[in-house]
């Protein structure tokens, strides 16, 4: 490590992998699914409720429809939940944030309180059909908007800091509280790549390595590369020849999407200095056991 570097990496964001992404993005789409038909089964409802069919009777269907929207509102919060752990929204755009993680609750309400409402203030309705219905309806519409709420939501903030902790424990070979499921992969890669820069990068100023690596800037002052980079062990070597140049840890490089340690270690120890009898090959990090993700 050089002298001036923290215990712990800073890096800009954490980024959701593609295969997150992927992911996200399907359970988005059953959530979705979900969604619709619970809103579908209020608006059968209202329609029902429009057409008397409830005035002396069906009581039980009422209920069946009140039931049915509650599982499927439920269903789609839990899924959009699960969506979120995978990909989550940045705590600082706030608007974002709140819609994101709250959108199951908000969700429900829509899909429940047209239809209590036109329950409980039917003149229609057989009273104490209309007491059974609109109690039963209020008190699913409270469950699934509870369950729909996201009480602690990730955050690509909180999943930067996780990640940033989970890869100094592995290379401290500590336990690995802070490797969650979302944030173990990236960790376990930034940990292995620093142990294999920090070997191939002694020389007499630093006998134990450095922790900083140079990669290709992203284009027009971009925060992050469209395309994936290599990251290299100096400035000097020649893929970077000509080329405009970024420096930083391990974790930085990722950040700006340089995620692939040079395969030229031997050659580019040659052109930037470093001795190549520290290259001998080094053990990858012990993989972190992943921890329960976070409840909502």
């Amino acid at each position: 490590m050089t002298d001036n570097k923290p215990t712990v990496d800073v890096t800009k964001d954490w980024q959701a992998t593609q295969g997150q992404k992927s992911g996200a993005t399907r359970l988005r789409l059953f959530a979705a699914l979900s969604w619709v038909i619970a809103i579908g089964g209020e608006i059968a409802g209202i329609v029902l409720l429009y057409k008397h069919k409830f005035d002396q009777g069906n009581l039980p269907l009422l209920i069946g429809i009140l039931v049915g929207i509650a599982i499927f509102a439920i269903a789609g919060s839990l899924l959009w939940k699960a969506a979120n752990r995978k990909d989550p929204a940045r705590e600082s755009d706030t608007f974002r944030f709140f819609v994101q993680n709250q959108l199951g609750a908000i969700i429900t309400l829509i899909a429940f309180l047209p239809l209590v409402i036109l329950i409980l203030n039917d003149k229609n309705m057989d009273p104490k059909s209309k007491k059974v219905a609109g109690g039963i309806g209020a008190v699913l519409a409270v469950l699934a908007t509870l369950i729909g709420v996201s009480y602690q939501p990730p955050s690509v903030e909180q999943y930067t800091q996780d990640m940033n902790s989970c890869a100094e424990q592995i290379k401290a070979g500590q336990p690995t509280t802070a490797c969650s499921p979302e944030v173990a992969a990236q960790a376990q890669a930034i940990a292995t790549d620093s142990t294999t820069v920090a070997a191939a990068t002694k020389d007499a100023a630093h006998p134990n390595g450095q922790d900083i690596v140079y990669w290709i800037a992203p284009e027009n002052g971009a925060a992050k590369s469209d395309t994936e980079h290599v990251f290299h062990l100096c400035a000097a070597v020649s893929p970077l020849k000509d080329k405009t140049v970024n420096s930083g840890s391990v974790t930085e490089a990722y950040a700006q999407n340089a995620i692939r340690i040079t395969k030229q270690i031997e050659m580019e120890q040659k052109q930037c200095g470093f001795a190549t009898a520290a290259a001998a090959p080094v053990a990858p990090a012990p993989a972190p056991a992943p921890a329960p993700a976070p409840a909502q």
